[in-house]
């Protein structure tokens, strides 16, 4: 299997307008993910490999990859493990600050393929649009397309190499960081639509990124490496890049207790498990998040891994991020399977 060909922990430093486009100089920048110019002119260097569906024949693993859209270029890749029964199945959205990353990535390939194998469930990984070029909420729709896509290839059969070994009636949203915050905010936009066959039964959010104007106290005094996942500032430049121009970091899509959100109260969700590092910035505001949504009565659960970082069950090959990345996977299969 290919694993991550650099310093898994990666290095984001930001730069702003340091760099040249030929004369055009840069807007925004976080080192080794994206490089974005005035002129709009995107490049994100190849800082993680890109794999192809393949896996070790030993996980038990098919893989393949689907387009669901081909105006938009939006895919899928598939993971079934073998199974004499019917497994959950979960549609995952991978991390990236919206910005980057891929379903291809080396990293989440790896980590999905484990997932899938250990938890015993069948995961469908979206490989969504990215912002700038595609700001939000273009990574919602997508969301949302995806999910209509496997409902009518449920519906007509088309594939029964997944859906034979799929319950449809036990679907689970999930995602981490950026894609964590796709999967709570596709779930809010499902609840008018008809899904069935499907039977949306929860959602699984790995350190959901929000974020917000005010600061939390993890995110002002949490002391982070060079080499951190997510830094203060690498997040605010995320948010600038993918939220609608003209908004501001209470937008409802990032501040989801915000003035300007919908009571949670009065939002249809399903049940949440919520995944939250201990070293992350992201910390308190997923603490917050758990709060708000057991005010509401609405059914949460969260678990805090302690000693590791944002992303460490994708970038970190450290024994502790290896013992703790099992623990999370063994909750994630007590929640599906419940």
């Amino acid at each position: 299997m290919a694993t991550i060909a650099m310093d898994p922990s990666l290095s984001l430093q930001i730069g702003r307008g340091s760099n040249q486009h030929g004369a055009v100089p840069v807007k925004e920048e976080i080192q080794g993910l994206i490089k974005v110019y005035k002129d709009g002119h995107v490049e994100r260097p190849q800082i993680v490999p890109y794999v192809t569906p393949a896996l070790p024949p030993e996980l038990g693993v098919t893989t393949k990859d689907f387009v669901i859209d081909n105006f938009t270029n939006v895919w899928a890749r598939f993971y079934v493990p073998k199974s004499n029964w019917k497994l959950p199945l979960v549609v995952y959205f991978h991390g990236g600050g919206f910005c980057a990353g891929s379903a291809a990535w080396s990293c989440y390939h790896e980590f999905l393929g484990k997932l899938a194998a250990k938890a015993g469930c069948l995961i469908v990984s979206i490989n969504y649009r990215l912002a700038p070029e595609n700001p939000l909420p273009a990574a919602y729709e997508d969301g949302v397309k995806c999910l209509m896509w496997l409902k009518q290839d449920a519906l007509k059969g088309s594939s029964e190499w997944w859906s034979k070994q799929c319950n449809l009636c036990s679907v689970f949203l999930a995602g981490d960081s950026a894609g964590a915050n796709i999967a709570h905010n596709v779930t809010t936009r499902l609840n008018s639509k008809n899904l069935y066959p499907l039977t949306l039964k929860g959602t699984i959010l790995i350190q959901p990124f929000f974020g917000g104007e005010a600061r939390t106290n993890s995110e002002k005094n949490m002391v982070q490496s060079p080499r951190s996942a997510l830094s203060l500032p690498a997040s605010d430049t995320y948010w600038r890049l993918a939220l609608p121009c003209g908004t501001n970091r209470d937008h409802p899509w990032c501040n989801p207790l915000g003035k300007g959100s919908a009571k949670m109260e009065e939002m249809k969700l399903l049940p949440t498990l919520v995944c939250i590092s201990e070293m992350d910035i992201l910390r308190d505001r997923n603490l917050e998040f758990c709060a708000a949504l057991g005010k509401a009565g609405k059914k949460v659960e969260h678990v805090l891994y302690k000693g590791v970082g944002h992303a460490f069950q994708v970038l970190s090959k450290s024994r502790l991020s290896q013992s703790r990345t099992n623990e999370m996977i063994a909750r994630v299969k007590a929640f599906v399977n419940r």
